[in-house]
């Protein structure tokens, strides 16, 4: 009699596992049109910094936004809690490893200050940049309507998992189908890594959904909790709820693979896998022009038992443009990221993100490994 099984488990995919197959026709990448569009927004590249404080100030948001993509503010971390962020940013970054850890928890426990909120969003669209904002779940409803008034463009609500439907000992948890009514602006809501989250969280009204649970470089999420999908196999079972929420209501919502990229053939396979556009931290952090000064670091909660996160020192490889547009000066794929995108969709005879959905991949663990022999051998 064969002893029956508690749980069925499915094989899942990270980028490191699956390779694309290219396609029968080629086209010029200079003729592929990888615009990114959620409500009345267009980006021209589909690359979104991430709202980390040592990716995105307002000066990265501003000079992201000039080159066509997006750069979030996190209206919770460190731009809003002190009038001059750029001496606790240069603390971080001089911290010795050993006292890191305490060091955040200190300086993520002032208080967010209101008025800074207002400040940084009014610089950000002074100079005529898209400006996005991040907060969690638990202040949305205090911050949402200062981030309104100051007149953000596109509202995200993020969290480590976010669910449409949450109990709490709230009388009245946070509902997105009643933010969407109170804020005029784009709403995007993260994360999530499943079929059915994505499907209710679309089903709110939401404007855009952002898919991963811990794959980032400075994230503990995966280690510290144990929960967490794979982005390439998150991607496409949200893709899949993407596609059926458009059945049933004939609006398409996009979805933003967020984290866990490390070089520009990892940003083609999410948008082969399903993804509309990506979100970017540790990469984008390279950049001279980030706050992090070389530095990169978590931004989960400053629990007073569960570690914040490492800071990864990442050093700096070269301008924001030089990730995103190339020249390249280094191998190991990090820059031209847009080059790498474009590149991928004229050899899949893709001509636009949408048409790049439909790519042929396959599983292939020795993809970045067979006939490196060399390459590996002097890493």
């Amino acid at each position: 009699m064969a002893t029956p099984q508690f749980k069925q488990l499915r094989h899942s995919y990270g980028f490191n596992d699956v390779a694309i197959v290219p396609g029968d026709v080629t086209i010029n990448p200079d003729q592929t049109n990888i615009d990114f569009k959620i409500e009345d927004f267009t980006l021209s590249i589909p690359v979104i910094a991430s709202a980390m404080d040592a990716v995105t100030d307002v000066n990265f948001a501003i000079l992201m936004s000039q080159l066509g993509g997006l750069a979030v503010l996190n209206l919770e971390g460190l731009q809003t809690r002190y009038d001059n962020p750029q001496e606790i940013l240069s603390r971080i970054a001089q911290a010795p490893d050993a006292e890191i850890t305490p060091l955040l928890q200190k300086v993520y426990s002032q208080p967010i200050k209101e008025n800074l909120i207002g400040q940084r969003i009014q610089a950000i669209k002074k100079s005529g940049a898209v400006c996005a904002v991040s907060v969690a779940p638990a202040n949305t409803k205090r911050l949402a309507p200062i981030a309104a008034e100051a007149k953000a463009d596109i509202f995200i609500v993020q969290s480590t998992v976010t669910s449409a439907q949450h109990i709490s000992k709230s009388y009245r948890g946070l509902i997105f189908s009643e933010l969407r009514k109170s804020i005029t602006m784009p709403i995007i809501v993260g994360n999530c890594v499943s079929y059915s989250a994505c499907l209710e969280l679309m089903r709110t009204g939401i404007s855009g959904v952002l898919v991963g649970v811990g794959p980032g470089a400075a994230c503990t999420t995966r280690e510290v909790l144990g929960v967490g999908v794979p982005q390439i196999t998150a991607t496409m079972d949200c893709a899949a709820a993407r596609e059926e929420y458009q059945r049933e209501s004939g609006r398409y919502v996009p979805i933003i693979t967020d984290g866990g990229f490390r070089k520009g053939g990892d940003l083609c396979k999410a948008l082969a896998a399903g993804a509309d556009a990506v979100m970017i931290g540790s990469i984008l952090a390279q950049a001279k022009e980030a706050p992090g000064l070389g530095y990169h670091w978590g931004m989960s909660h400053p629990h007073p038992a569960l570690p914040r996160g490492p800071r990864i020192k990442l050093g700096t490889t070269g301008s924001l443009k030089q990730n995103l547009f190339g020249p390249a000066s280094v191998t190991d794929g990090s820059q031209n990221l847009v080059g790498a995108v474009r590149t991928a969709l004229g050899i899949c005879g893709a001509p636009t993100i949408q048409e790049m959905h439909q790519a042929e991949m396959v599983v292939a663990p020795s993809i970045t490994t067979e006939g490196k022999w060399w390459q590996l051998l002097h890493l």
